[in-house]
């Protein structure tokens, strides 16, 4: 650090530190005695004898028999594209490259298809550079495409798996999996990170939408056909149909189970209830060829998945007789006791064969070579790794590298996948009340609002070009279609009009408004929240729809979220109210249930069942079918139709007790200051609030240059350690009103002596008078300074002792999309 960030590093200390702020304590965890698994419990599964037909082994054993123990080693380790490159590749011979949610070719989410395929070639070349000895050996490509081919701009994106499984459709899921894996295969990649057979069982996770539904059911009906749509069916002696790739069943095991719905969390749970409950999934993918399976970074009753052998080992390869091969998740193994990222041969000992190591992947690879040739791992446990991962890159086709559908961009968003995905929004759709409101006459006036309305991003959730799936605009998605242009399409048709405005103001009186609206996108951990009641706070959504309702216009919701959340206030005030969750590029298919012919006459009724259950009040997480009082406003497998309607009493807008539970990402938004935080004004600056496009909505800060001053958010220590490993960044909307005159620095403390500070004097002074901005500083550039992440109490401090007024409208941790940054002193 230079000489005046130290000082600066001080300053900023000093003054929050005035505040008197304390460390927390850190949590304890169970001890492994609960975690052992009994083989004897479990259901009986299999892989297919196709998976290791003779002539398939014989390859393998006659491959490994000329391989080095530096290429089988090699063999075991992943690293992300981000942190490899093809020259590196041609030197390590890893088994797998991987595009983490926010990695991507030249570190552009919007790349072409073209420069997808141009960019996983260079890896493929590098990998099957001659060397001689013997046959070179493919990588293994892997994406998450989780949701349709979510990384590549133009791709169908399917409605997320909460809404498919209220479609109650296995035959759609099976024909869901071929859309994706032709797409795939259109942009070259092999092995896609799904199917997900999560049972979520606490909605405030932040990756509930990853899953089908709260009860094994749906899950178990759904993993077979998702698996044999990505795959095909496995047949001996061949590889896999062109159009097809390998899947990834995931993530192995009780990932939804967790206490408190925390993400990477413990599974307090006996073992019959793991097996009833969370291993459902498992064996219909084995049994119809699965050929990978990942493990969740999660624990069970306190021991990591990823060290646990008696799953890993003595279950998944030994009762449910698993043949194809086990990955970690993304610097999972470091999580293991006694293991760091570069250094766990816990993991391979327990039976991991394919270890994540996305930017550790160097280190993991010197170490785990050591301990092989020191025999700390057997040398039998790595030949057992390496001929499974080599026997699925048999089948997945990569030693014959035949790839007719490679460079076909027109099998992106094809009229053929849209309508396959439409149907799917189509079936997906909950209707939890309707007072006669629909369906809506095709020849009405309609007008349509909420900030969902024409917005694709928003209505694709997370796992959409970028990890978080923010960031995303209507011209990302060039085959999409937003939910307005579905009605506005569907009431042009039958002679009426649709008017868009996202306030809700209208020129012209409409007949009915649609207002859509719910939850901004969001992906693993930072969708954790502490309580189910949205917008608890800043109700501005229910002020939308009361306004439309008093002005005597009937009102229809089209609710966007990633789990059921308690709105008893927006459905109060609505006169139908429809769960569509994230329903994906489109939009189409939900104008084609609401709006009817000119008549008023239905052209598709509503079919969907609630797959999770919906809340009465907001401290009921978590809540599930079976449960003991089990007592939710709607039930698991609820939802009305036209053929067969309901009616819905006026509901309690009494949440219940408030959560406790810490907010941890969230600063300043919506011209407020969320709890936990507060706001403090130290030396020499003072704040006030103005308005920014809304009243209030924004602080003007501004320092006197009379001594330093600091404005700083401050609390009781939290830990943002796994906000680190995730590339979380701090991030501030601001316009510089007066340039800073002296050095800035933006500060976070971590304690009574620990702060670490960056300058951006150089960002701030940059700036255009009067012209919004958004920086994005990476929590690791603080790290990186010796900040303690795992215990802040301030995320968030700006100080400088020169003149300077800045205004913000939002202060708060954000993903990094490849626009975040460490500035430079």
């Amino acid at each position: 650090m230079s000489a005046y960030g130290r000082l600066a590093a001080a300053s900023a200390l000093a003054l929050i530190l005035a505040g008197g702020l304390a460390q927390g304590a850190l949590a304890q965890t169970q001890g492994a005695s609960a975690a052992t698994a009994h083989p004897e419990a479990w259901p009986k599964a299999h892989s297919p004898a196709t998976i290791t037909d003779a002539s398939t082994e014989a390859f393998v054993t006659k491959l490994m028999s000329q391989m080095t123990v530096e290429e089988k080693v090699a063999q075991t380790i992943q690293a992300d594209g981000a942190s490899i490159t093809p020259e590196e590749l041609k030197t390590y011979r890893l088994g797998s490259v991987l595009v983490g949610g926010n990695s991507a070719p030249d570190g552009n989410d919007r790349a072409t298809p073209q420069r997808w395929v141009e960019w996983i070639r260079a890896f493929r070349a590098a990998a099957l550079e001659k060397r001689g000895g013997h046959q070179e050996i493919p990588i293994i490509f892997g994406v998450d495409a989780v949701h349709g081919h979510n990384n590549v701009v133009g791709a169908t994106i399917f409605p997320h798996n909460i809404g498919l499984g209220a479609a109650r459709d296995p035959d759609l899921i099976r024909r869901i999996g071929e859309v994706t894996a032709l797409e795939m295969a259109a942009t070259g990649a092999d092995w896609t990170f799904g199917p997900t057979v999560a049972v979520p069982r606490d909605e405030r996770w932040g990756r509930a939408y990853e899953g089908y539904a709260e009860d094994p059911e749906v899950v178990k009906a759904y993993s077979g056909p998702m698996t044999l749509g990505l795959q095909g069916a496995l047949v001996a002696g061949k590889p896999l149909a062109p159009g097809h790739v390998a899947g990834s069943a995931k993530h192995f095991l009780a990932d939804g189970g967790t206490e408190g719905g925390k993400d990477q969390g413990d599974a307090k749970i006996s073992e019959a209830e793991l097996v009833r409950l969370h291993a459902a999934g498992y064996p219909p993918a084995i049994d119809a060829g699965i050929l990978s399976v990942m493990v969740s970074f999660s624990s069970w009753n306190g021991v990591k998945h990823t060290g646990n052998k008696s799953l890993l080992t003595d279950v998944l390869k030994g009762r449910l007789g698993f043949e194809g091969f086990v990955v970690g998740d993304w610097n999972a193994h470091g999580q293991v006791e006694g293991c760091t990222n570069t250094n766990c041969a816990q993991a391979y000992l327990a039976g991991m064969d394919m270890i994540m190591a996305p930017d550790s992947w160097k280190g993991l690879y010197d170490n785990t070579l050591a301990q092989v040739k020191s025999g700390q791992i057997p040398m039998a446990r790595i030949d057992d790794a390496v001929r499974r991962i080599l026997r699925v890159k048999v089948k997945a086709g990569l030693f014959a590298d035949k790839r007719p559908l490679e460079g076909k961009y027109e099998l992106l968003g094809s009229a053929a996948n849209r309508a396959v995905a439409r149907e799917a929004v189509r079936k997906s759709l909950v209707l939890l009340k309707n007072q006669g409101v629909l369906p809506l006459k095709s020849s009405a006036h309609v007008l349509v609002a909420g900030d969902g309305a024409d917005d694709i991003g928003k209505a694709a959730g997370g796992w959409t070009l970028t990890w978080q799936g923010t960031g995303n605009k209507n011209s990302d998605f060039p085959h999409g279609q937003s939910i307005y242009g579905g009605i506005a399409e569907a009431v042009k048709g039958g002679g009426g009009s649709a008017e868009l405005a996202v306030d809700g103001a209208f020129k012209t009186k409409p007949d009915v408004a649609v207002v859509v609206f719910g939850e901004n996108p969001y992906a693993e951990f930072q969708g954790d929240i502490a309580s189910v009641e949205y917008q608890a706070g800043d109700k501005t959504d229910l002020a939308l729809l009361k306004k439309l309702k008093a002005a005597g216009i009937p009102v229809v919701s089209v609710f966007l979220s990633g789990r059921p959340l308690w709105t008893n206030p927006e459905i109060n005030a609505s006169d139908a109210f429809v769960a569509a969750w994230l329903p994906g590029s489109e939009g189409g298919g939900v104008a084609d249930v609401l709006v009817g012919d000119a008549a008023g006459k239905p052209r598709n009724d509503f079919t969907g069942k609630l797959s999770f259950s919906w809340p009465k009040r907001a401290d009921q997480e978590p809540i599930n079918v079976g449960d003991p009082g089990y007592d939710p406003l709607f039930a698991y497998g609820y939802g009305l139709s036209y053929a067969k309607p309901g009616k819905v009493a006026q509901l309690s807008e009494n949440p219940g007790s408030a959560s406790a539970a810490v907010n941890v990402d969230r600063y300043f938004v919506a011209g407020h200051v969320p709890a936990p935080w507060t706001m403090n004004a130290a030396g020499a600056v003072s704040v006030k609030a103005v308005d920014a496009g809304a009243q209030e909505n924004a602080r003007q800060a501004v320092w006197s240059g009379e001594g330093a001053g600091a404005l700083s958010v401050l609390g009781q220590p939290v830990d943002l350690s796994r906000q680190t490993t995730g590339d979380m960044a701090v991030m501030i909307r601001y316009r510089v009103d007066a340039s800073p005159e002296k050095p800035v620095s933006l500060g976070i403390v971590c304690g009574e002596s620990c702060g670490a500070a960056v300058d951006v004097t150089s960002t701030l002074s940059g700036a255009k008078i009067g012209e919004w901005r958004t920086a994005k500083i990476k929590l690791s550039c603080f790290m990186a300074k010796g900040a303690d992440v795992a215990h802040v109490s301030s995320p968030f401090s700006l100080s400088t002792s020169g003149r300077m007024t800045l205004t913000f409208t939002e202060l708060r941790l954000a993903s990094n999309e490849g626009d975040a940054f460490c500035p430079s002193n």
